[in-house]
């Protein structure tokens, strides 16, 4: 039986995560009681899960009480509020977070506890049947991806994928974009230009979204899709400097200066990409096969909606990585760990995760449930179909341990709209990027070291 309590988290691991981990973001985590296949029920306890509110609803909390016996606590997901349970002891038994970025954040701190002997000794979340998106939630001390298991995602998208409106294409004599071959960004550019509609200086239709789930996450998949990194070696540094860098980072210059889509100077009114395709106001948005479960709902909207595969640049790689991969990892400290891991079987591989398998707003991240993605409709059909030609594309695009997303976002953020108005040069920005974000990659190298 593993451990249920610890010491309290070091002064020193406090202070690298406060320091750094300011603002934390996540994207949200959407009969008979079971035998625990760890040979641990854990039943009558209580399980402490930190979320957001809806990532796990009352109802779900009431049917795993009634499936495994363990009531759950919920608790408001707050980074600062996390440290401080942390730091006196008493942790939540189970955290949300996004794997692609939080993972090897945590994992390098030493808060989160290696997952690998639950799941070998796991009869509902086998290694065989993971999705290889797991991986984002894996880190071998050095290189996300490898050793370890920390987390697993609950489901996922290809997040550099885009669906569009085919009546927006018609209507502009704009060829719709292959099933499963990839237009280049730049060809994505150039429709998304074409297809932009304006009246009386104000944009009626945009003619595309790409913003993926944040700038860095975004930028660091544009530069590996032109063939390189935008991190050094160790994950210390970036260097937007590079050929394969200033590709990706001037490439998304363009777009914002184009005004072709949402962006920094341009914000979407809504807030997000979801109203507005859904009010036939956007042409094509870079949301991944998740934002099915949306356009589903509005019948009309779903048989003019195709979805397509993640662009190129001429000449780089084909790579169509996840930005998100947000799930539950399970702090060192946690007090009731063999509950908690009861708690995450019934999550990830019982009935929500069957029941989120056949909503759409994702792929599973059990190879197992894949059969019950929605197919009853042709365009869910058309749109599994692109889907599944698409995942032999996806690797992990490793993320840095030294800061947390919405750190460099926030840099990002506010380094960025002189470019994007045109008032200073890629190049100019370039230089400033790498100078505020390796200052903060030092301090957090500093901190974890």
């Amino acid at each position: 039986m593993h451990p249920r309590a610890g010491a309290p988290l070091s002064r020193r691991r406090f202070l690298a995560l406060s320091a750094t981990g300011a603002g934390l973001g996540a994207a949200a985590l959407n009969g008979c009681a079971l035998q625990v296949s760890t040979g641990v029920s854990g039943a009558g306890e209580t399980v402490t899960v930190m979320v957001k509110d809806g990532d796990i609803t009352t109802d779900q909390v009431t049917q795993a009480y009634k499936d495994i016996g363990i009531k759950i606590h919920l608790v408001r997901y707050d980074l600062t509020k996390l440290i401080a349970m942390m730091t006196t002891g008493a942790p939540p038994d189970l955290v949300r977070g996004v794997g692609a970025v939080d993972a090897p954040y945590f994992a390098a701190r030493d808060v989160a506890e290696n997952l690998d002997p639950y799941f070998a000794a796991s009869g509902v979340l086998r290694a065989g049947d993971l999705d290889p998106v797991n991986d984002l939630w894996r880190y071998d001390g050095r290189t996300q991806g490898k050793g370890p298991r920390y987390g697993m995602a609950k489901d996922f998208s290809q997040d550099s994928m885009y669906w569009y409106n085919t009546e927006h294409f018609d209507k502009a004599g704009v060829a719709h974009p292959p099933e499963t071959e990839p237009v280049t960004y730049e060809q994505w550019l150039a429709d998304a230009e074409r297809l932009t509609r304006r009246s009386n200086g104000q944009t009626t239709v945009f003619g595309g979204s790409y913003n993926g789930l944040s700038a860095p996450g975004l930028l660091v998949g544009l530069t590996a899709a032109a063939g390189g990194s935008l991190f050094s070696d160790d994950f210390s540094r970036v260097d937007f400097t590079t050929p394969e860098a200033r590709r990706a980072l001037a490439w998304y210059i363009d777009y914002c200066r184009a005004r072709v889509g949402p962006s920094l100077i341009q914000p979407d009114p809504n807030g997000w990409d979801g109203p507005t395709y859904q009010a036939g106001r956007m042409a094509m948005a870079g949301d991944g096969y998740w934002l099915g479960g949306m356009i589903d709902t509005d019948r009309k909207l779903a048989r003019v909606s195709r979805l397509a595969p993640a662009p190129v640049f001429a000449g780089g790689p084909r790579l169509s990585p996840c930005q998100g991969g947000t799930g539950l990892w399970m702090p060192k400290k946690a007090r009731n760990k063999d509950a908690a891991w009861r708690v995450f079987e019934w999550f990830f591989g019982e009935e929500p995760a069957k029941a989120r398998a056949s909503s759409g707003w994702g792929i599973p991240s059990l190879k197992s449930l894949r059969s019950l993605m929605p197919t009853q409709e042709p365009y869910q059909k058309k749109a599994l179909r692109v889907q599944k030609a698409e995942l032999r594309h996806f690797s992990v695009t490793a993320f840095t341990p030294y800061a947390t997303v919405d750190a460099l976002a926030a840099l990002f953020n506010q380094a960025a709209p002189a470019a994007m108005s045109g008032g200073i040069s890629v190049d100019t920005l370039a230089g400033r990027l790498n100078s505020s974000m390796n200052e903060q990659l030092e301090r957090g190298k500093e901190q974890v070291a």
